[in-house]
């Protein structure tokens, strides 16, 4: 039996801290974690390594593993009832270049919190450590939690993936809190692939000996016009060239041209079709060479049974705060992706409350970040025995 809890009473609590969080957040905002900048990377974990254990205690266990030119990952196992961990998953980096805070500070407007990162995803991380903090106030049980930091979410996730799988094995759900999708969960994201198309013709003078050359820019214009026509609406696919490079001169048949692929697909069948059609590529003019390089960044987060259950779970412990909590599926991709694909359930999106996400209007909702951390809290201890 999973333990009855007051919603409400969590909420309160919490509320009882807002100036607290706040003062969380804005210390964590003014720090600069941009994903290209290993030291400030590195300043940035330390200081969360600090004030997780200040506010959580000592972990049972800390893993840290290196990111390369990205930033480090870590992990922190804390103690619980059972032996299935509870997975939190949190990345630490931003899109936003060091000196952003200088012309863009950390502001607080009556409900409205701005600043570099606040909305994706430094409030996320906030919520999850408040809410853990919540339950050990309430003397509310809670599974074992892992909780993963990692530095390159925002360029993929390059070193922290592998990390993420491997950590991921044998925990029994994942919560992700990146920030939701106007207050909704994310329950679906689409498949990324990114991948580069290279063509390679003959160079010859266009206008002296125009049957001499194979024009790699024609190849890759055909093969642009076949990438798009894979785009299926309908069944969530989306095929985009978005830059294109080829040539020399005017006067010159080009010899290379390069292109580079965004592919979105909310369907494993899909994944399939299109990695078929990509296989399958020719060039028009056999005296040409048509090659395709890259990979899937991230596999599709599909709606599964399991991820709907928890969904139903944390949308019933939000009536309890008058909360509506929708879910959607969205185009863009997070690290939660890797854990769907493994099996597992999924919620995303249970960050922040607000808007902008790497935009200058980035913001979230105080209101937003005190619910959303309750309901962390409640859905935590809801797993407890299951």
């Amino acid at each position: 039996m999973s333990p009855t809890v007051d919603v409400p009473a969590l909420l309160d609590w919490v509320g009882q801290h807002r100036e607290d969080m706040l003062a969380d957040l804005a210390k964590y905002v003014e720090i600069e974690t941009p994903s290209d900048d290993r030291a400030c990377l590195v300043a940035g974990l330390s200081y969360l390594d600090g004030w997780v254990r200040e506010r959580l205690g000592d972990p049972a266990a800390v893993r840290e593993y290196d990111g390369g030119q990205h930033g480090d990952i870590r992990v922190y196992d804390f103690p619980g009832e059972g032996d299935q961990p509870l997975l939190l998953l949190c990345h630490y980096d931003t899109v936003w270049p060091r000196g952003t805070l200088a012309e863009w500070p950390f502001t607080v407007d009556g409900d409205t919190v701005t600043g570099p990162g606040v909305f994706d995803m430094k409030s996320g991380l906030v919520q999850a450590v408040w809410a853990l903090r919540a339950l050990a106030e309430a003397g509310l049980p809670r599974p074992p939690i892992r909780l993963v930091l990692n530095g390159d979410e925002e360029i993929g996730s390059p070193a922290s993936r592998p990390v993420i799988e491997a950590e991921a094995a044998g925990t029994r759900a994942a919560l992700v809190f990146e920030a939701s999708a106007d207050g909704a969960i994310k329950t679906a994201r689409k498949g990324v692939g990114l991948f580069q198309i290279t063509v390679e013709g003959v160079a010859a003078h266009a206008g002296l000996d125009p049957t001499k050359g194979v024009s790699a820019i024609d190849e890759l214009a055909r093969a642009v016009l076949a990438l798009h026509a894979l785009t299926d609406l309908d069944a969530g696919t989306s095929v985009n060239v978005g830059v294109v490079t080829g040539g020399t001169r005017s006067n010159v048949t080009a010899a290379t041209a390069h292109g580079n692929i965004d592919i979105r697909v909310r369907s494993a069948s899909e994944l399939a079709r299109v990695n078929a059609a990509l296989a399958a590529l020719r060039p028009h003019n056999p005296r040409a060479t048509l090659t395709i390089t890259g990979d899937w960044n991230r596999p599709v987060m599909e709606r599964s049974p399991g991820t709907v259950d928890l969904y139903h779970q944390a949308r019933r412990l939000a009536t309890q705060i008058n909360l509506d909590l929708r879910d959607c599926a969205v185009g863009g991709a997070s690290d939660g992706n890797f854990v769907a694909a493994l099996g597992l359930p999924v919620l995303d999106g249970f960050g922040a409350v607000g808007d902008g996400a790497e935009a200058r209007h980035e913001h979230i909702s105080i209101r937003g970040m005190l619910e959303r951390t309750a309901l962390a809290a409640a859905l935590i201890t809801t797993q407890t025995i299951r």
